[in-house]
């Protein structure tokens, strides 16, 4: 499959997105320097996936167990409006596993993708990374919207629990000592490159707020590239204000 570079993209990031890896991706590409690659080249990406670019609508994609179009828009930087009117969908809130959709592409072209069999471990048969921020999405938005609460830690707890049945303790600055380490690593990315992959827990120590400055901040990607879930769905999250960041990632 091909992918469009975007501006901002590391080739660590899109390695992660796709569940492959730096190495594969420079080899494919002929790529000598991993740290230097261009904004609108096109990638080729290595995987048991496949793939290839699709007509002038855009790319294809067979819809996964667990899927939501709102998961989809954000992975590929396009909207739920979007790939409804493409694909005829009068409620984009039924979409079939095993159905095709087609996906509009940033550049109006598209590839085909379906997630990899490796990388991140799968729940109920999709990519943990994005069962995780599907999960920490519904866990915002039934409890404080697009409004914080004050109960960040609660929210990113709630969607670790749905996808791994296992409850993580702690305030936003203490879940990251309290994840389980058999289900996720810390990795060194920055929050811009880790905005644009679902379902990586971020975590801060303090934050600019009363409460933060005590209890710090916790949240889970959802992979659009500038939003995350906690309690809330933020929806322009930065590190202004933040200090002692840290990511993991579901392995």
């Amino acid at each position: 499959m091909s992918y469009l570079i975007q501006r901002g993209d590391t080739l660590s990031a899109i390695a992660a997105r796709f569940g492959t890896s730096v190495s594969a991706i420079a080899s494919a590409n002929g790529i000598s320097n991993p740290n230097l690659i261009i904004t609108g080249r096109t990638l080729q990406i290595p995987g048991k996936s496949g793939g290839s670019a699709a007509a002038s609508g855009g790319g294809t994609y067979r819809i996964q167990r667990g899927d939501t179009l709102s998961g989809l828009a954000g992975r590929w930087g396009t909207s739920v409006s979007a790939i409804a009117r493409l694909n005829g969908i009068s409620n984009p809130n039924l979409i079939i596993a095993g159905q095709t959709l087609r996906i509009p592409g940033r550049d109006g072209g598209g590839s085909s993708y379906t997630p990899p069999a490796s990388g991140p471990s799968n729940v109920n048969g999709v990519n943990s990374s994005q069962s995780l921020a599907n999960a920490a999405r519904n866990a915002a938005m039934g409890m404080g919207g697009y409004n914080s609460q004050g109960l960040c830690a609660t929210g990113v707890s709630r969607a670790i629990l749905a996808t791994y049945g296992i409850k993580v303790w702690g305030n936003g600055n203490q879940i990251d000592d309290n994840l389980p380490r058999n289900k996720f690593k810390q990795i060194n990315i920055s929050l811009e490159e880790a905005l644009k992959i679902p379902g990586l827990v971020l975590t801060w120590e303090s934050t600019s707020s009363r409460l933060g400055q005590i209890y710090g901040h916790t949240a889970i990607t959802l992979g659009d590239g500038h939003s995350s879930a906690s309690d809330f769905i933020e929806r322009n999250t930065t590190n202004s204000g933040r200090s002692g960041f840290k990511v993991f990632m579901p392995i």
